[in-house]
């Protein structure tokens, strides 16, 4: 999750460093973001779509662990592990406006989702195949 996270970050801001105007190109994203979160049918696509990957990412995490994606373990580790984007869209929209370059935005965002990330580490590693006592 986090290479997918890093991947869509450094695609983001190497669009914003490759742009002639360093302001405009932030105000463009914070619209964009603005846009998403008024439209009522784009959140609620966009939840839809959040859904769709905690179930699958429950499943891939259920199969690793040797367990039934309906457990709650496998759950709440892919609901965790997907809350990681929204973290990283919080602090893309939190460090947009302080930053002064793209590399200082990528890392003051990357430093965000790493801590986010530590909390939940812990919690996915315990996830262990299941002992099943019959």
């Amino acid at each position: 999750m986090l290479e997918i996270l890093s991947g869509q970050l450094a695609g983001l801001t190497s669009w914003l460093a490759a742009q002639d105007d360093w302001t405009q190109a932030k105000a463009v994203l914070l619209r964009f973001g603005m846009l998403i979160g008024s439209t009522p049918s784009l959140r609620a696509y966009q939840r839809d779509m959040a859904d769709q990957q905690v179930a699958v990412a429950a499943q891939v995490l259920a199969r690793r662990a040797e367990m039934s994606p309906d457990d709650p373990e496998p759950q709440i580790a892919a609901a965790a592990l997907l809350a990681l984007w929204p973290v990283q869209f919080q602090a893309l929209r939190r460090h947009l406006h302080r930053a002064q370059t793209s590399e200082e935005l990528h890392d003051e965002v990357s430093a965000d989702v790493q801590r986010a990330a530590q909390l939940i580490d812990a919690g996915l590693n315990s996830l262990a195949p299941a002992r099943r006592s019959e």
